[in-house]
């Protein structure tokens, strides 16, 4: 992978914020084979943390709903004791645990597995407490080097 990071692209989906719901940036898939959506939170409060994939028909979020086929998902529900990602059942959303750790939660989205004429990504949080911080990183595998992620 890190032989060919002209075919990667690393985006800021959600930047670091509290608690509420939250909805990241939307990406265009157009030019991108495979995305593994990274979802870091500092659980200071037990309250979960929902976090679902969206898929739309532009990056406007037009015509935006859930994403219907599973996709792998992987977390570490305690990153300070352990860097070990257990792989968790696919499935279109996960819900953390209500432990007071630092987690990460990563999502595997093939673009070619989205709904018939939807081709932008975003991910989304649910409300949680305030003192929850959430951040999240797409990174993009390009169909080919250079590749234009602003198109819609």
């Amino acid at each position: 992978m890190l032989n060919q990071l002209d075919k990667i692209k690393i985006v800021e989906a959600i930047e670091p914020q509290a608690g509420a719901s939250i909805s990241g940036y939307c990406l265009s898939m157009k030019n991108i084979l495979k995305m593994l959506i990274v979802v870091q939170i500092t659980q200071a409060a037990s309250n979960t943390v929902a976090i679902t994939i969206e898929q739309s028909t532009a990056v406007a979020k037009t015509s935006h709903t859930a994403i219907t086929q599973v996709v792998p998902i992987w977390s570490n529900l305690d990153t300070d004791t352990s860097d070990v990602l257990t792989k968790r059942t696919n499935a279109v959303s996960y819900t953390t645990d209500a432990g007071v750790n630092e987690k990460i939660v990563v999502f595997e989205v093939d673009a070619s597995k989205l709904d018939t004429g939807y081709d932008c990504i975003n991910v989304l949080t649910g409300a949680s407490s305030s003192a929850n911080i959430t951040s999240a990183l797409y990174i993009c595998e390009l169909r080919y080097s250079g590749a234009d992620l602003d198109a819609d």
